[in-house]
């Protein structure tokens, strides 16, 4: 694992793909926090907050988490070297593994740059420092959990085709109905119970700074459950080889 997990890290620095996606994630962000006038503009907000911030964060995942993950699989099959892989003496789930935790590592160096904006912010208020600590780091968290989510939802789209801007789509548009689908539903269909299956209800329930276990374990049995099916699709392949 550890070898495939280098080896992914490795060509996402070796070519324009994890420059890319810190560069754009970064310069999104920054424009629409501090520049556009918008809903998502800090200074216009009034409050020393980030919220806009872990509001526009999901959004800008759904596309470029996919972004990240969409060549995961697809290109060992174009590649050919899928079928090497499977040869060596490793499990299906270590290499899995490798490739997930790659794709996450990649993202969570796209937010470390971000923690400057918690700086920021705190220095604008009236009051230097006057910031919802705990509300920024339980946001902080949620961030994290649905980059989990993201991830294994774009390594398992990978997993399924050889195509990758097919892989690029069906995961993008698996990630917004996670995120946003169950409440749309609910709301069509007047059930806000409906709305409790969908990341975005336990997502902003933890940028409230209320940290619920039954948050991080609806989180962890996304990623789990995509991950297995990630596993099982491996399986497939070898089969119907």
């Amino acid at each position: 694992m550890r070898a495939i997990y280098l080896k992914e890290l490795r060509s996402y620095f070796s070519s324009i793909t994890g420059y890319l996606v810190i560069s754009i994630f970064l310069m999104v962000t920054s424009l629409f926090l501090f520049v556009f006038d918008g809903e998502f503009n800090i200074l216009n907000y009034g409050f020393a907050d980030l919220s806009p911030f872990f509001l526009l964060v999901p959004w800008l995942f759904i596309f470029l988490i996919p972004a990240v993950t969409m060549r995961s699989f697809t290109m060992e099959r174009n590649l050919g070297t899928l079928e090497m892989i499977f040869t060596r003496p490793i499990s299906f789930r270590s290499i899995v593994a490798g490739k997930y935790l790659a794709s996450i590592t990649l993202i969570i160096i796209t937010l470390i740059p971000t923690l400057l904006y918690v700086f920021t912010i705190g220095q604008l208020g009236e009051i230097t420092n006057n910031l919802d600590l705990g509300s920024t780091m339980g946001s902080y968290l949620g961030v994290l959990l649905l980059v989990l989510c993201y991830a294994a939802i774009g390594i398992f789209c990978s997993s399924v085709t050889s195509n990758q801007i097919i892989a690029f789509l069906l995961a993008a548009i698996l990630c917004f109905i996670m995120y946003f689908g169950f409440e749309g539903f609910s709301t069509v269909i007047d059930n806000d119970g409906l709305s409790f299956l969908g990341l975005k209800y336990h997502y902003e329930s933890m940028a409230r700074g209320v940290i619920d276990t039954r948050d991080v374990i609806y989180f962890l049995s996304v990623a789990v459950l995509f991950f297995a099916l990630s596993e099982m699709s491996l399986k497939l392949i070898t089969q119907k080889q």
